[in-house]
């Protein structure tokens, strides 16, 4: 306070000097993470704070990140929903980062794949035109659903990634998926004891772009 004045007394203009405190304060502020994603993220069948949205979140205070996370996650959303949610989220809260969790509900659905790939795009550009950046997970499908879809469905997250320059976790559930005994009694959904390693598959990728931005 007292070097403001000192600057202010030695003939800064005020104007100046208020556009200065402003700046400072803007890069003080926390950064907000909006995620869009579905039951995989919005703690489906689990104790509130238990998934890896909320376990991201006390990780970023532990490492002294200054950031607030937004669980926009909606159980049983597919990147259609997705994309015609995020216009209203964007404004509401705009994020800094925009975390896109989605496509599963497609696949199972057996949704055709250009048509996730477009979501996911538009997706994207919205979050870009808000000056958000946009980081993508993975998923893949079970091979019961045909080699060809599921080669092509896990194929779009990195091409997408490659076209929209988009930080991308190629598959959330690497070290799980192929763990029965770490799924709720569907067999979709993770137990809550799985969601420290999802978050392990999630963190270096997460950190790394909220630092970027």
């Amino acid at each position: 306070m007292l070097n403001m004045f000192n600057r202010l007394l030695s003939g800064k203009p005020l104007a100046a000097l208020l556009l200065s405190m402003a700046a400072a304060s803007a890069y003080s502020a926390p950064k907000t993470v909006l995620v869009v994603g579905d039951s995989l993220s919005a703690e489906y069948g689990l104790s509130r704070g238990t998934g890896w949205v909320a376990l991201a979140e006390q990780k970023l205070k532990q490492n002294h990140i200054d950031a607030v996370v937004v669980n926009a996650s909606v159980s049983g959303e597919t990147t259609s929903g997705g994309r015609s949610r995020l216009p209203a989220l964007l404004t509401k809260y705009k994020p800094d980062v925009v975390v896109i969790e989605l496509g599963a509900n497609d696949g199972l659905r057996g949704l055709p794949v250009v048509a996730a790939q477009a979501n996911l795009r538009a997706m994207n550009d919205a979050a870009t035109q808000a000056k958000a950046r946009v980081m993508l997970i993975g998923m893949r499908m079970p091979p019961n659903y045909g080699r060809d879809y599921a080669d092509k469905f896990f194929a779009m997250y990195g091409t997408l990634s490659k076209d929209i320059k988009a930080p991308l976790v190629p598959f959330m559930l690497d070290g799980i998926a192929d763990k029965p005994q770490m799924f709720q009694p569907d067999r979709l959904h993770p137990l809550a004891e799985a969601h420290p390693a999802i978050l392990a598959n999630i963190w270096p990728v997460l950190q790394k772009t909220i630092k970027a931005k």
